[in-house]
């Protein structure tokens, strides 16, 4: 049996930045095992295939001042501008990243070039122990501490286990960790699409009848999609060729970009917020899509699952600091009151985008375009989306 301070199971984006964080806080002082059960460039891997995430700016300062930016920065392509529009209606508003005094928005990266750069970067860390192609096959709490047996054969004992295992989450399901969930009936179709006008940094989030497209500028002149649509269109347009898939994309999103030329692989995702109702339990913590898996509307899930790894890290590494067990209930219990509002406020906002554009009522369509417009026409309306959408919330 091998002994840690903290292992962490899952070590895509959540995990892995978790791992770093508490690493760089701590000074290298904390062991740490991270159980991971794909390499990074395996072709299936759920957290990082053929996606990318926009980073909003403040997620970025926050990595930069861990000292992970430097080595991500070269794989980003940065937001200047999110211009949002409602099909079929004369509201937009517009957030430039000029008129906000930041250098950009956001960061658009493929999980594919994160995936490689947090590998590398666990890989030497010595507090650091990788165990990777490798899972969680059973998980065993005592009072003071926590078990895991791994697939391999390994068994690891620690003060804490971080679940950051994806939106299925094992270990909660293990652990009959309970969950709350809400069907938006809606699936998001993902792919890159080349265009015949340059995005020129600009990010595009469009309303439309059955949910909202979105177009984030990337590497080589490319734009990452997420369509929303109804289930039941989905075979339709996994399955159609490429011209039918272009017109039906450019008919919802419009020629704003020109004509779209070229369509990658497609893949869909059933859009579920999926939460647990608690992220802390005996001799557990919860981060990233295995606390809470969000629409993908205004781009906010992995943001919010940041604030929770960097806090979870700023929590333990001071409690360690004054010799504390890191499993204790009340450590943990420190770490969820702190992320308790921004958590309850950026779910809440995002499910209720979703609804109010998502509805075809007169009235609320009539109302959400009137204030569309009077965000363009007074800026301070739309400040407290500005905030949320750059990255600016405090994390208490």
């Amino acid at each position: 049996m091998k002994a840690y301070d903290i292992i962490i199971a899952g070590g895509a984006m959540a995990g892995a930045t978790a791992a770093l964080a508490l690493d760089t806080l701590s000074g290298g002082q904390l062991r740490i095992a991270v159980v991971e059960a794909m390499l990074p460039d395996h072709a299936n891997h759920p957290g990082y295939d053929a996606r990318s995430i926009a980073l909003a700016q403040g997620s970025c300062a926050a990595l930069e001042s861990l000292g992970l930016w430097s080595a991500l920065a070269p794989f980003g392509t940065p937001i200047q501008q999110i211009h949002v529009s409602d099909r079929g209606h004369a509201g937009q508003t517009q957030i430039d990243a000029n008129a906000q005094g930041v250098p950009y928005l956001g960061q658009v990266i493929e999980l594919a070039d994160a995936g490689r750069v947090f590998h590398q970067q666990l890989s030497h860390r010595s507090a650091i122990d990788l165990y990777c192609p490798d899972y969680v096959e059973h998980i065993h709490r005592e009072q003071a501490s926590v078990t895991v047996e791994l697939k391999q054969g390994e068994t690891l004992q620690a003060k804490l286990l971080v679940a950051a295992d994806g939106g299925r989450s094992p270990c909660c399901q293990q652990l009959k960790i309970a969950r709350q969930q809400h069907d938006f009936h809606q699936v998001a179709i993902i792919a890159n699409v080349s265009t015949a006008l340059p995005h020129q940094g600009v990010a595009f989030e469009r309303f439309t009848r059955t949910g909202p497209v979105a177009l984030l500028p990337m590497s080589q002149g490319r734009c990452s999609v997420v369509w929303c649509v109804s289930p039941d269109e989905v075979d339709h347009w996994l399955s159609c060729g490429e011209a039918t898939f272009l017109d039906g994309l450019q008919t919802a999103f419009g020629w704003r970009l020109g004509k779209l030329l070229h369509v990658g692989t497609r893949h869909a995702y059933p859009l579920v917020l999926n939460q647990v109702v608690s992220p802390v339990s005996h001799r557990v913590a919860v981060v990233g899509n295995a606390a809470q898996s969000l629409h993908p509307i205004a781009g906010q899930g992995f943001n919010l699952g940041l604030r929770d790894v960097i806090t979870l890290a700023e929590v333990l590494t001071a409690a360690s600091a004054h010799g504390e067990d890191l499993g204790a209930m009340q450590v943990l219990t420190r770490y969820a009151q702190r992320r308790e509002a921004d958590r309850e406020t950026t779910i809440a906002t995002t499910s209720g985008l979703v609804h109010l554009f998502s509805n075809q009522n007169a009235v609320l369509s009539a109302t959400r375009n009137l204030g569309l417009g009077l965000m363009s026409a007074l800026p301070s309306l739309k400040q407290p989306l500005i905030q949320r959408t750059i990255g600016w919330v405090a994390r208490t």
